[in-house]
């Protein structure tokens, strides 16, 4: 917040309307007044740095420029970090996200260092050995070198990369190849890291024996060269996160010692293959991973939404009555449309991010699917990154032709909410790897197998009809609707699988052409278990009434929204007619009206620092028009009157069709 300077008046009368104490909201965002006073005391520990403030917005510098700008602050933000754990002692997995949303503040268009942390490190955790930890782990984590890890997309068993064990020098060969076997994308490989956790098929004794993770260094530790055979570079500009460096990297005849493969689950002792009696590889940190990006979803869309929503109280336009001022454009029903869902999508991401973290941390048994990807977690990160995605783009066009202003930061937080669509896994994939699981828990619920208790529901759907009982608005019926959709959905997409199966088609084309019933079931399905999470925790939080409203009010809006915005699958499989929609309509609306008091209020209690939002339009004071200008100054073509292309170009230009 900023509030030494004049509030705009608009915005402080908005606030003065509020029914409950954002504070209260704030406290509960950041799990407790201790926790939050620790945000604090790290946001000013960080942003108070002169060295970390921006003398020219990043947005007018090159795309050289941006790089070169980024690694500079991310070398003075580790050495605060090493300072900062120096005076803090044990970090626990809070203060580790706190830090990481920080450093993400700092560096708003991408860190360089940042898959060391949440990639590189957790590769050694997992899959090396105590030895190999020992060697490595502490010069990763003190940044003596910076790694990264690389995959080969969605589809692991096709990597063409290889690495042959030669016995005589006991050392591994790797080699790219074809063109299609060079990794790409790769954060921090074009030209920050001197290290990668690789994965490449392993060939020992003549024998495929499958993937494995390989320790290679690409660049000299002293001149930072590319290592012989080692060709390496950047991808290239991207839609958003320029300045994480993405690379590529492909192996020409590169040896690399026996003991830089990662043997936690494989060893080579004498240059045989010995398997470990687990393969299973270990998923805690990269749980902590996928459950800082669904939280990255949450905290992008409240971003946005903080940002509209306080432009849109600033922001006057057009006559609702002739003769009267022009009002708050929070006043029209169709941006309380556009905007207040997405407020309480923000919240329904967040909510579940803590329960799949919750799973996790009280060790109860995650599903995991047979190419290791946890069930919980490719049901929420397919769908809410890209519900966020849209939602940011959405608060965009709500604030007309400031929202397109790159002073505004939509154009950033956009860039790095949709880029969570495909890392990690591409969405698609995502769902349709839901909807695998999904068929095999509708077989075993049919077979009476016990399922757990996220898809119980398929279960209870196999002893019921469409209920000739009549529609309730009652969120308990709407929650048992989503349910019942999802059953529905499920129990099609089967259906239409089999009888393709059963007409002769091979399982894998079936597969193929009923993909996008399968993909609609896995949307269906995550849908119900954000409204169902969305509404229990609501429900259980305990706070004063005055925010448990607000709170409800928001995980309605979130469940009629969601089921107005699919209303034909409702339809087609609960006991709604279209008689009820006008009922869900009209209280929607009402939602919409009874939220109106409260928007800013419930922004504010989200406490975006104005250094993370690092927007004209959505500042804590409100002050849209003059910091328009402010960053408008800040153009290099206004440090002078004239741009020598006059002289070179346009007047010559200008005279010539005299």
């Amino acid at each position: 917040m900023d509030s030494n300077k004049t509030v705009n008046p608009d915005l402080k009368n908005e606030r003065q309307k509020c029914t409950f104490n954002p504070l209260e909201l704030t406290y509960l965002v950041y799990e407790g007044r201790d926790r939050n006073k620790q945000r604090k005391e790290i946001e000013n520990f960080f942003f108070s740095d002169p060295d970390l403030q921006d003398k020219v917005p990043l947005d007018f510098l090159s795309h050289k420029e941006k790089y070169e700008e980024t690694i500079r602050k991310a070398c003075v933000i580790h050495k605060k970090l090493l300072e900062y754990r120096s005076i803090a002692g044990h970090i626990d997995s809070e203060t580790e996200k706190l830090l990481q949303s920080v450093i993400a503040a700092v560096l708003k268009d991408g860190n360089p260092f940042g898959l060391n942390t949440v990639m590189f490190v957790p590769a050694l955790l997992g899959q090396g050995t105590p030895e190999q930890q020992s060697k490595w782990l502490k010069r990763a984590i003190k940044y003596e070198i910076i790694g990264t890890e690389l995959g080969h997309g969605t589809f692991i068993r096709g990597l063409e990369t290889t690495a042959h064990y030669d016995p005589n020098t006991q050392e591994f060969i790797l080699n790219s190849p074809t063109l299609s076997s060079y990794k790409w994308w790769m954060p921090s490989m074009g030209h920050t890291a001197n290290y990668a956790v690789v994965m490449a098929q392993l060939y020992t004794q003549g024998v495929r024996r499958g993937i494995h993770l390989f320790i290679v260094q690409i660049r000299d530790e002293e001149t930072h060269e590319p290592m012989p055979g080692i060709k390496v570079g950047e991808i290239g500009t991207k839609v958003g996160m320029h300045a994480i460096n993405n690379g590529y990297l492909g192996f020409e005849n590169v040896r690399i010692p026996r003991n830089r493969m990662l043997m936690k689950n494989a060893q080579l002792p004498d240059g045989s293959y010995v398997k470990a009696p687990s393969d299973k590889l270990t998923y805690g940190a990269m749980m902590f991973v996928r459950v800082i990006m669904l939280q990255g979803a949450a905290a992008q869309l409240a971003q946005a939404s903080t940002i509209a929503i306080r432009y849109s109280v600033v922001r006057r336009q057009s006559e609702m009555k002739p003769g009267e001022p022009e009002p708050q454009i929070l006043d029209y029903r169709t941006q309380q449309y556009k905007l207040f869902p997405n407020l309480a999508t923000s919240l329904a991401i967040k909510q579940s991010a803590s329960f799949v973290w919750k799973m996790y941390t009280d060790n109860f048994v995650i599903k995991f699917d047979s190419s290791g990807n946890s069930i919980f977690y490719e049901r929420a990160k397919a769908v809410c990154t890209s519900t966020a995605a849209q939602g940011v783009e959405t608060c965009r066009l709500s604030c007309g032709g400031h929202g397109y202003m790159t002073c505004s930061n939509f154009s950033c937080i956009y860039g790095v909410a949709t880029a969570s669509c495909t890392y990690e896994g591409e969405n698609t994939v995502l769902l349709l790897q839901t909807a695998r699981y999904l068929m095999k828990a509708w077989q075993q619920a049919v077979s009476g197998v016990n399922l757990t208790p996220t898809v119980a529901y398929l279960k209870e759907a196999l002893s019921e009809r469409k209920s000739s009982q009549q529609w309730e608005n009652s969120i308990p019926h709407i929650v048992k609707a989503f349910q019942r959709v999802s059953a529905g959905k499920v129990r099609m997409g089967l259906k239409s699988l089999q009888k393709r199966i059963n007409g002769g088609f091979a399982p894998e084309v079936a597969w193929n052409s009923t993909s996008i019933e399968l993909a609609e079931c896995a949307e269906a399905h995550a849908r119900t278990f954000l409204v169902e999470t969305f509404i229990k925790r609501i429900a259980e939080i305990n706070c004063s009434v005055a925010l448990k409203t607000v709170l409800v009010q928001l995980s309605e809006l979130f469940a009629i929204y969601t089921l107005l915005r699919n209303k034909g699958d409702f339809l087609a499989f609960s006991n709604m007619t279209p008689q009820d929609i006008s009922g869900l309509q009209v209280w929607m609306e009402n939602l919409l009206e009874a939220l109106r008091p409260n928007a800013v209020g419930i922004v504010d209690g989200f406490d975006f620092h104005d250094r993370v939002l690092s927007s004209a339009l959505g500042a804590y004071d409100g002050r849209v028009y003059e910091r328009l200008f402010e960053e408008a100054s800040k153009s290099p073509l206004n440090k002078e009157t004239v741009n020598q292309s006059f002289h070179k170009y346009l007047k010559p230009f200008l005279k010539s069709s005299l």
